[in-house]
């Protein structure tokens, strides 16, 4: 993977120069691509582009990759002109600024093309367009596969490198990478054998833990690029106190702590055995934890891989709501202390093992705003008093808005999808009674489209939190605004 590191800054940046000099970077490039060869160079390409404008087509791919590999082709030749670099990365610059060009549209390329030379190349670099959440590459069957392949293997190739590629882009590169090698690999060979169906079956059971792992960790570092170290840590506390209540903050908070420590390490490493090491270990370490507390995990810790125990544990839902004692609420003079968050995770971890059916979606936006209020009042002259005053004042928002968090999602565990949809039907007939079947029918499906997909326990972030914003109307996001 030493030559994917390079490759980033080449294919990335589009091939410009860096402020330490542009023969510095020639050099680079003109070695990572005479070392890797042509094809790895261009595949390499696809796959770095594709992960950053998601939402570009095939041919828009295909063109951009066309110019870097020619790029690299022509200037890394032996005699090259030694302004050749420059001179062929200025001209794609130049026609990434055409409105006609036909490469990704980028967001904010318009700002762009207002520079000029190297701070033109720069700021094009830095521009990509949003992965995507939630991945829609649906895998043909495997007729439809071997059709495709056998009419032009390297075209098939492509477009299968490109299409998982935008899908799965916030996996680890080597993840990603070894992934597509690995499959490609499986469809040239199964398409060609005597028994392709045999041969698929195979195939696809040997790498189960390699697929598992590489949808794994792309859902994993998606919500790592959203949250951010400390929030992902939150994140795995919450979903953990939900689906096992029994244990204690003792027992989950050291494997949330790893957990962020693992997402953090290993989401943007280039070491091809970072995820699948450090995840497995994590898996070890929580089914050692949590076995023993829970007959579900125990279950899950069974099974024939770290991997396929792992997402036997991600995949759980949340389990029903313990009778428990009131929590305890904290006082001002422990939030501003030198482990206030500590205290404040501790008791939000206690309030969600009492409530299991509030989304993390809902309770990220507590989190942020009781975190903005301790920065706040914390370092305020009068702490107590800043405290007290906004506590108070909201308290009555948070209490509505969790109200709404559970009027929304509370019975989506509880009852199969249909039974749920019906029930919507008879609250809105009751809330609405002159609203035509049409118009039930309608809030009826509304609804249940954001249960089913914010309600879940690993729902996506950004879009849940617009869909909560336009459901709620308020969404705690005021700095003040706190659950405790």
């Amino acid at each position: 993977m030493k030559a994917v590191i390079v490759l980033l800054l080449a294919v990335v940046s589009l091939g410009h120069a860096e402020h330490r000099g542009r023969d510095y970077e020639r050099n680079k490039v003109c070695q990572e691509f005479i070392h890797m060869g042509k094809d790895n160079f261009r595949t390499l390409a696809i796959i770095m582009n594709s992960k950053k404008f998601s939402n570009a087509t095939f041919e828009e791919i295909s063109n951009l990759v066309k110019e870097v590999v020619t790029l690299a082709e022509k200037c890394c030749a032996p005699g090259a002109d030694p302004d050749c670099y420059e001179t062929e990365s200025s001209a794609l610059s130049a026609k990434s600024c055409d409105e006609n060009a036909p490469y990704p549209e980028h967001p904010g390329i318009a700002a762009c093309c207002t520079h000029e030379g190297l701070e033109r190349k720069l700021c094009l670099a830095a521009l990509q367009q949003p992965s995507k959440e939630v991945p829609t590459y649906v895998e043909p069957s495997n007729e439809e596969l071997c059709e495709a392949f056998k009419k032009d293997p390297q075209d098939f190739a492509d477009r299968f490198t490109h299409e998982y590629s935008s899908n799965y882009g916030q996996a680890p590169l080597p993840v990603l990478v070894g992934f597509i090698k690995s499959y490609l690999s499986m469809v040239g060979t199964c398409c060609i054998s005597p028994s392709p169906t045999v041969c698929f079956l195979k195939e696809r059971l040997e790498r189960k833990s390699s697929s598992i792992l590489t949808t794994l960790s792309n859902r994993i570092c998606s919500r790592y690029a959203v949250y951010g170290k400390e929030k992902s840590k939150f994140s795995t506390l919450i979903m953990l106190a939900q689906k096992i209540p029994s244990a204690s903050f003792e027992d989950i908070s050291p494997l949330a702590e790893d957990s962020g420590e693992v997402f953090s390490k290993c989401c943007n490493s280039m070491a091809e055995d970072c995820m699948p090491k450090e995840l497995s270990e994590l898996t070890t370490k929580i089914c050692a934890k949590l076995s023993s507390k829970d007959k579900r995990f125990a279950d899950c810790c069974k099974g024939k891989s770290l991997m396929e125990n792992y997402l036997c544990m991600y995949s759980l839902p949340p389990a029903k709501s313990p009778q428990l004692p009131e929590n305890q609420k904290l006082t001002d003079e422990q939030l501003c202390t030198a482990d206030g968050s500590h205290q404040t995770d501790r008791f939000m971890f206690e309030e969600t093992r009492r409530h299991t059916n509030i989304p993390v979606v809902f309770l990220s936006k507590v989190y942020d705003a009781t975190h903005n209020l301790i920065n706040e009042c914390c370092s305020d002259a009068d702490a107590t008093t800043c405290l007290a005053t906004k506590r108070l004042l909201l308290r009555g928002e948070i209490l509505k808005f969790l109200a709404k968090a559970v009027e929304l999602c509370g019975e989506y565990y509880d009852l199969t999808f249909l039974e749920f949809k019906q029930k919507l039907k008879e609250s809105f007939s009751k809330t609405m009674p002159d609203a035509t079947p049409d118009v039930l029918t309608e809030l009826v499906e509304k609804r249940a489209n954001f249960a089913s997909t914010c309600c879940i326990m690993n729902a996506p972030p950004v879009s849940c939190g617009l869909k909560i914003n336009a459901e709620v109307g308020h969404t705690c996001d005021h700095k003040s605004c706190m659950l405790i």
